[in-house]
C-alpha cells in the first residue's frame, strides 16, 4: 500500500497540493505560535545600563493568590518595591563583593527652552549608577552639587545643550533649571538618561530613605555562585529577590514582565485554534480528494480490498504530503514566528527590549500537532471512502449517500450543546467586557458543530433558497440547484471553510468593537471633569490642588491616580485572585469631577485609609460601610483600610475609590498621575486660566475632555490590533482552504461538465450553472457563518448592557460578505473555466 500510496501522489498532484499547502500554513504558523510562547517563557531582556552588574538585589515583586484552599499561584505585583537604603551597606560588607551602589530611579523629561512642548522623556539616576554601565564623560565633569546634571551625549544633542549650557528638567512633579556640568556616552543604551548628584537624586526621587535597587558588582576572581549565596544570606529576612543574567534587563524594563505573561496566553490560543482549523481545513481537502477518486476506491474495495488496506493507503498518502510539508515549514516557522513577533512589538504589545527565542523546543509541539492534525484529519476525511461494503462501492462511486456517521452526528450535537451552555453562561451570568472571555469561544464551537453537522445544514438552507433560486435563475439555477441538492456533503464541504472564515472574522470583530465602544462610554459617562492636567514626567504635585481650586473658572478640582490591590481580607473572591482596581482620589472634588454618587455613606470620608466600594464588590465582598478590608497595595505593603461609602458601579468596569494619600505613595511614581479639574460653566475660561498656571509652572500639560477622550479611544484600539491580528491569521488560513476545497471540488468534475457539453449543453450554459453553484455554496457558508457569530454577540450584547446591541460599522459585515461571495466565485469558475478548455471527447474519457 505504501507504494500505491507514492505513486497515487505522482499522478493525483492537484488534491495533495491543496492538503500540502494546508499542512504547510498550519504547522508554519503552529510553529511560530510556539516560538512566541518560548519567547514568553524565557522573556530574555538582556542588560543594558545595569549591564556592568554582576548581581541584583531587588524588592520581591511576587505575591501568593489562593486559587483553592491548598493551592496558590505566584502573580507578579504591579509597582516597583523599593529597599531601604541601609541594605546597601550590608550587600557592600559582602565578601567578593567590590561595590554595591544603591539605585535611585525616576522618570525625568528634558524641557525645550523652559516650554512644555517637544520635552525629552528619560530615567534618572544618581551619578554612582554611571559606573555600572560604564558612562564614560566626554566633556565636562561629574555632578558635584544639588544645580548640575550629566546628560547622555544623544540627550545633549536633542536637547541643543552642551557643557556649561542651563535646561529646564521636570521630575517628580516640579521643574528647575539645571547646568549641563558634563556629557557622557554608553555603549547599546538607547533610552535617555540623565545623572544627578546622589542628595539631588535622593530628593528627586521622593524616597530618601529607600532605592529602587542595589547593583552589584564583583570583586576580582569571586565566584558569582558563591557571591549570589552569601548576599542572600546577608539580607535572609529581607523580602528580597536576586536577579543575574539576562532577567537583570527586567529591571530597566519592568514591561517585559507583563508582554511575557501576554505573549504565552495569546500563542497558546491562536496555536490551539489553528491546530482546530487546521484539522477540519484538512479532513474537508482529503475528503474531496477521496470522493475525486471514488471510482478507483470502488474497484479496489470490489477486487477484495480490506478497509484496513484503503485506509492504510489513504493515510499513508497523507502522512506523505504531511513530510513534506514538515520540511518546507522548518525554516518558515521561525521566520513567521520574527515577522509576528515583529508586529506585536510594533502594537505596543510586547517591550521592544525582550529578546525573540526560537530554538528546537517549538518543532516538538508544532510536528506533533502536524502528525495529529494529519492523522485526525486524513482518518475523518477517508472514513467513508473505506467503510462502504464490497458490493455496494461501485454503486456508492456513482451515487453519494446522503448518511453521516453516528460518531460525526454525536459529535456535532455535543459541541451544539456547548454552543448553547457557553451562550447562556455568557448572557445570564457574566457582565461586562469579561463576558468576553466565554463569548469568545461560543463561536468557534458553533463553527465546529456546523462543519460537523454541515450536510444536514447545507441541505436545509439550499431548500430554504430552492424556489428563489429558481426563479430568479432560470434553466441553469434549476440544474444547479438539483446538484446541490444531491451533492450535500460536498456543498458542506466547500461552504464549511466560508462558513469558518466567515463566523470568525465578524463574530470576533464586532465582538472588539463592542468591547472598544462599551469601555469608551464607560469612560465617557465616569469622568465629569472638563479638563486635566498631566506633568512632563514624575506625577503631578499635589500642592498644586489648592492653587487649581483658586481659580475663578473651576467649581471643583481632584487628584488622581490608579492602582491595583489584592484583598487579603476578605481573603476569597476575584479581588484576592485578580485584583481590585483602585483609583486614588480627592473628597474633596471627587464628586465634581467622577461621575460617582454615594448610594450608602459619603465620600467625603475619603481621606487616609479609606475605600468607597461599587455595590456589586462589596456584596461578593460582604462588606458594607464601616467594615474594615485588609489590601495588598501594588508594591506588595499592607493596609486595613475602612469602608467610607458605597456607590453603584458599573459592571464590568468596578473600580473602587480611595484616598489618593493613601494609594499614590505605594505606586512606582509616588505622586498621583494627573489633577482632574471641573469647570464653572465657562470651558473656554476654564482652559486659559489652566494654561496661564501651567505657563508659570513648566512641565505641566493641560488636556481638554475631548482630547483625554480620543487618547482613550486609541489607547482601546491599539490594544485590540493584537486581537485584529490573531483574526487576519485565521482568516487569511481558513481563506486559503476556501480556495482549496472550491478548486478540489470543481476538479472532481470534469467527466461531469463533459457529459453535459456531449448532450449540447455550451460552455456558458456550464459557466452560468457552476455560478449559481458558486452564489449557493458562499450563501450557505455566509448564513452559516453569521449564525454561529449571532450565538457569540447576542449573548455578549445583553452582558454587556442587557439590550444585546452591538456596535460596529456595518462595512465588517458588508467587506465579510462580499469577500465571501467573490472568493468563492473566483474558486468555482476559474477550475471550471480551466476543466472546460478541453475538448468534451477527452475529458469524458479521462
Amino acid at each position: 500500500m505504501g507504494k500505491l500510496a507514492a505513486r497515487s501522489l505522482r499522478h493525483r498532484t492537484g488534491g495533495f497540493t491543496a492538503t500540502f499547502l494546508a499542512l504547510f500554513i498550519g504547522v508554519t504558523l503552529v510553529m511560530a505560535c510556539g516560538g512566541l510562547m518560548e519567547t514568553g517563557i524565557r522573556n530574555n531582556v538582556p542588560p543594558q545600563r545595569l549591564a556592568g552588574a554582576g548581581l541584583l538585589v531587588i524588592g520581591d515583586r511576587t505575591h501568593q493568590v489562593p486559587t483553592s484552599k491548598k493551592h496558590k499561584k505566584t502573580t507578579t505585583l504591579p509597582e516597583r518595591v523599593e529597599l531601604p537604603a541601609g541594605l546597601a551597606g550590608t550587600v557592600r560588607a559582602v565578601p567578593g563583593v567590590r561595590a554595591a551602589v544603591g539605585e535611585r530611579t525616576f522618570d525625568a523629561a528634558v524641557l525645550a527652552r523652559g516650554e512644555s512642548k517637544g520635552e525629552i522623556k528619560g530615567e534618572a539616576h544618581g551619578w554612582e549608577s554611571a559606573a555600572l554601565t560604564p558612562y564614560a564623560l566626554t566633556s565636562g565633569r561629574a555632578p558635584a552639587r544639588p544645580g548640575d546634571v550629566v546628560l547622555d551625549a544623544a540627550t545633549a544633542r536633542r536637547a541643543g545643550a552642551g557643557t556649561g549650557d542651563r535646561v529646564r528638567i521636570a521630575a517628580h512633579g516640579a521643574s528647575a533649571t539645571y547646568r549641563v556640568s558634563g556629557v557622557a556616552t554608553a555603549a547599546d543604551v538607547p533610552r535617555p538618561t540623565l545623572f544627578f548628584s546622589e542628595p539631588e537624586a535622593a530628593r528627586l526621587s521622593g524616597r530618601p530613605d529607600t532605592v529602587a535597587d542595589i547593583a552589584v558588582t564583583l570583586a576580582p576572581g569571586a565566584h558569582p555562585d558563591t557571591v549570589r549565596k552569601a548576599v542572600a544570606q546577608a539580607l535572609a529576612g529581607n523580602s528580597v529577590t536576586l536577579l543575574s543574567g539576562d532577567d537583570r534587563g527586567a529591571v530597566e524594563h519592568p514591561e517585559a514582565l507583563q508582554g511575557g505573561d501576554d505573549l504565552i496566553a495569546l500563542s497558546g490560543v491562536v496555536g490551539g485554534l489553528v491546530i482546530l482549523v487546521a484539522a477540519f481545513v484538512v479532513a474537508g481537502t482529503v475528503a474531496l480528494s477521496a470522493q475525486q477518486r471514488s471510482r478507483e476506491l470502488a474497484l479496489l474495495r470490489a477486487i477484495g480490498t480490506t478497509t484496513r488496506q484503503l485506509r492504510r493507503m489513504l493515510l499513508g498518502e497523507t502522512l506523505m504530503v504531511m513530510a513534506l510539508a514538515g520540511a518546507a515549514a522548518w525554516p518558515a516557522g521561525p521566520a513567521a514566528g520574527r515577522l509576528l513577533f515583529d508586529t506585536l512589538v510594533g502594537s505596543g504589545m510586547v517591550a521592544d527590549t525582550v529578546l525573540f527565542s526560537q530554538g528546537w523546543i517549538p518543532a516538538v509541539p508544532a510536528y506533533g500537532a502536524l502528525l495529529l492534525t494529519a492523522l485526525l484529519g486524513g482518518w475523518l476525511g477517508s472514513a467513508r471512502a473505506v467503510r462502504a461494503k464490497p458490493v455496494e462501492a461501485l454503486g456508492e462511486a456513482a451515487v453519494q449517500k446522503p448518511g453521516l456517521h453516528p460518531v460525526r452526528i454525536a459529535a456535532g450535537l455535543l459541541f451544539l450543546a456547548g454552543t448553547v451552555a457557553l451562550a447562556l453562561v455568557t448572557a445570564l451570568v457574566l457582565r461586562g467586557p469579561v463576558a468576553a472571555s466565554t463569548a469568545g469561544p461560543t463561536v468557534m464551537c458553533c463553527a465546529i458543530a456546523f462543519a460537523l453537522l454541515g450536510p444536514w445544514f447545507a441541505k436545509a438552507v439550499t431548500l430554504l433558497l430552492h424556489w428563489p433560486v429558481r426563479l430568479f435563475t432560470g434553466p441553469a439555477g434549476r440544474l444547479a440547484v438539483l446538484n446541490c441538492r444531491a451533492r450535500a456533503a460536498g456543498l458542506a464541504a466547500v461552504a464549511t471553510p466560508v462558513m469558518l472564515a466567515s463566523a470568525i472574522a465578524t463574530g470576533n470583530l464586532y465582538l472588539q468593537t463592542t468591547t472598544a465602544a462599551v469601555a469608551d462610554r464607560a469612560f465617557a459617562d465616569h469622568l465629569r471633569a472638563d479638563a486635566v492636567l498631566t506633568s512632563a514626567a514624575g506625577g503631578v504635585d499635589p500642592a498644586l490642588l489648592d492653587r487649581v481650586r483658586a481659580l475663578p473658572s473651576v467649581a471643583g478640582a481632584s487628584v488622581y491616580v490608579t492602582g491595583t490591590a489584592h484583598t487579603e481580607k476578605p481573603h476569597d473572591g476575584d479581588e484576592n485572585k485578580k485584583g481590585l482596581p483602585l483609583q486614588g482620589v480627592s473628597a474633596q472634588g471627587v464628586a465634581q469631577t467622577l461621575a460617582v454618587k454615594a448610594t450608602a455613606g459619603s465620600l467625603d470620608g475619603l481621606r487616609g485609609n479609606a475605600v468607597a466600594l461599587p455595590e456589586s464588590v462589596a456584596h461578593r465582598m460582604h462588606r458594607t460601610v464601616g467594615d474594615t478590608i485588609t489590601l495588598r497595595l501594588g508594591d506588595g505593603q499592607r493596609a486595613d483600610v475602612r469602608v467610607a461609602a458605597l456607590f453603584a458601579g458599573r459592571e464590568g468596569f468596578d473600580a473602587a475609590l480611595t484616598s489618593a494619600e493613601l494609594l499614590a505613595p505605594h505606586t512606582t511614581a509616588g505622586l498621583p498621575a494627573q489633577l482632574l479639574v471641573r469647570s464653572a460653566g465657562d470651558r473656554d475660561r476654564l482652559t486659559a486660566d489652566l494654561a496661564a498656571l501651567a505657563a508659570r509652572h513648566p512641565g505641566l500639560k493641560v488636556t481638554d475632555r475631548e482630547a483625554l477622550m480620543t487618547a482613550h479611544a486609541q489607547q482601546s484600539r491599539t490594544q485590540a490590533s493584537v486581537n485584529y491580528l490573531i483574526i487576519a491569521m485565521l482568516v487569511a488560513y481558513t481563506t486559503l482552504s476556501v480556495v482549496n476545497t472550491t478548486a478540489v471540488a470543481v476538479g472532481n468534475r470534469r467527466k461531469e461538465f463533459a457529459l453535459q457539453r456531449l448532450t449540447g449543453a455550451t460552455r456558458g450554459q456550464v459557466l452560468r450553472m457552476m455560478t449559481v453553484e458558486g452564489c449557493l455554496a458562499a450563501a450557505v457558508g455566509l448564513l452559516l457563518g453569521g449564525a454561529a457569530a449571532a450565538t457569540t454577540l447576542i449573548p455578549f450584547g445583553h452582558a454587556l448592557g442587557g439590550t444585546g446591541e452591538i456596535s460596529g460599522t456595518p462595512w465588517i459585515a458588508v467587506t465579510v460578505t462580499g469577500a465571501g461571495l467573490a472568493l468563492t466565485l473566483a474558486a468555482t469558475l476559474v477550475p471550471t473555466w480551466w476543466a472546460l478548455r478541453s475538448r468534451p471527447v477527452e475529458a469524458a474519457r479521462a
